[in-house]
């Protein structure tokens, strides 16, 4: 799974992983939908940076989100930058636009 790294991942991936891979995981996750260019997204990257850096057991799947992208609908993303809190696949909480490290250490909490 290309998008998958351990820890912080600081690129976005074209190349989504499907709803089974995703499924499939096991620990905890975080599944962040975007793009490069959001402004949101930006905004965000310091604080999820962050936040992340001292999990390093914790996967960071960064996609690529937009019209026709599959795995961002099948998650009902509607709007940038989404994270959605994975344990062993499954959704356990998410977080939409977020400005704050405060924000997704709450979020990271409800799993680990």
């Amino acid at each position: 799974m290309q998008a998958l790294t351990k820890g912080f991942n600081s690129e976005y991936s074209e190349e989504a992983p499907n709803l089974e891979e995703i499924e499939s995981l096991s620990g905890v996750a975080i599944l962040e939908f975007g793009t490069p260019w959001c402004g949101y997204c930006q905004a965000s990257f310091r604080a999820l940076e962050e936040a992340i850096k001292p999990y390093k057991e914790v996967a960071h799947i960064k996609v690529f989100d937009g019209k026709g992208k599959r795995l961002g609908r099948q998650f009902g993303v509607k709007l940038w930058p989404t994270l959605i809190l994975l344990k062993d696949g499954q959704e356990v909480d998410r977080a939409v636009r977020f400005t704050s490290v405060d924000e997704v250490r709450t979020l990271l909490a409800k799993a680990l």
